[in-house]
């Protein structure tokens, strides 16, 4: 009996999202395919899946962009094209922040990180997909996946020209994201 009720459970359990695909718009035009790992931050690729299945990052821009570096979106809150922009990297999402879930995966040349404030303990929505190598955050972000396709969509993304690399005038965003198994 127990057998059987465990294995009826793993058949009514939802199979875990494997990744993202990113309709982006503006300067970069395109799809970005992310892979996420689950079995490295499983929180964050839990809460990240569930705003992306909820359409909460459609529409949402790339606020923070800085060249060779990275480029940052996620603020559901005050992100949203059409609203007050000046706000953009200042939110969240309904959700509660996340604890770190850090790893030995370096930040290499496409990977996505949760961008968090100075608490360890605080990501939330937002994450980057990094440029090129910025090992100086190994350990100190979380890692939730990398890019498998669209990085020349990614390196198309309208650079930030203000104060520590905000997008000046139109930002590109996040058209659609749709969660992939």
């Amino acid at each position: 009996m127990y057998k059987l009720a465990a294995a009826f459970a793993l058949l009514a359990t939802p199979a875990l999202s494997t990744g993202l695909e990113i309709d982006v718009t503006g300067e970069a035009n395109g799809t970005i395919v992310i892979d996420l790992f689950e079995e490295t931050a499983p929180l964050h690729v839990e809460q990240i899946t569930a705003i992306a299945a909820a359409g909460s990052y459609d529409g949402v821009v790339f606020h923070r962009v800085i060249d060779g570096f990275m480029a940052q979106t996620g603020d559901v809150q005050n992100g949203v094209m059409g609203g007050d922009l000046s706000r953009a990297g200042t939110g969240g999402s309904e959700f509660p922040d996340i604890p770190a879930e850090f790893s030995d995966l370096p930040f290499e040349r496409g990977v996505v990180g949760m961008a968090r404030a100075q608490n360890p303990n605080s990501a939330n929505s937002q994450f980057f997909i990094m440029f090129e190598p910025g090992y100086f955050l190994n350990g100190q972000y979380t890692v939730v996946g990398e890019v498998s396709a669209g990085m020349d969509i990614v390196d198309a993304i309208k650079r930030g020209t203000g104060p520590n690399g905000s997008v000046v005038g139109a930002p590109d965003m996040m058209q659609a994201v749709r969660v992939t198994e």
